[in-house]
């Protein structure tokens, strides 16, 4: 995988995806001037899917789920048994910080896909310490 990737966090699909969220312009924008091609993981489609069928509804769940499993918005890779590995020596060492298992899982890929950039609205990136986060 090129490392010109960016990959995609719930969060940025979340406020793309509703109307009402804060950083929704700023996610509408930044998709409108993408210059790279997404990339995001099977956790954060579970993820996304989930809190967007509670919180807006089946229907659009089933949308953008289409979508992602089409790979028609971003290449969809699945968490190895590697990356799981990974994010579980991320989460124990990082246990003072409100990381997720998913956004462990999410840095374990980027760094085995040696990728520099997430898109991204949640500071647990910025946290982690190793991306730079798009839109800044």
């Amino acid at each position: 995988m090129a490392s010109g990737l960016i990959f995609t966090d719930t969060s940025a699909w979340y406020a793309f995806i509703d109307k009402n969220d804060a950083d929704h312009a700023a996610a509408v924008k930044f998709v409108k001037n993408l210059d790279r091609p997404l990339i995001t993981s099977n956790y954060i489609f579970d993820e996304t899917l989930t809190l967007v069928k509670l919180r807006i509804g089946s229907h659009v769940a089933i949308n953008l789920g289409r979508k992602l499993w089409n790979q028609e918005v971003a290449t969809l890779v699945r968490v190895t048994e590697k990356d799981e590995s990974r994010a579980w020596e991320i989460f124990v060492k990082y246990k003072d910080r409100g990381f997720s298992f998913t956004d462990c899982t999410s840095f374990s890929i980027m760094e085995r896909l040696k990728l520099e950039t997430a898109f991204a609205f949640d500071d647990h990136f910025i946290q982690y310490g190793k991306f730079v986060i798009v839109p800044a």
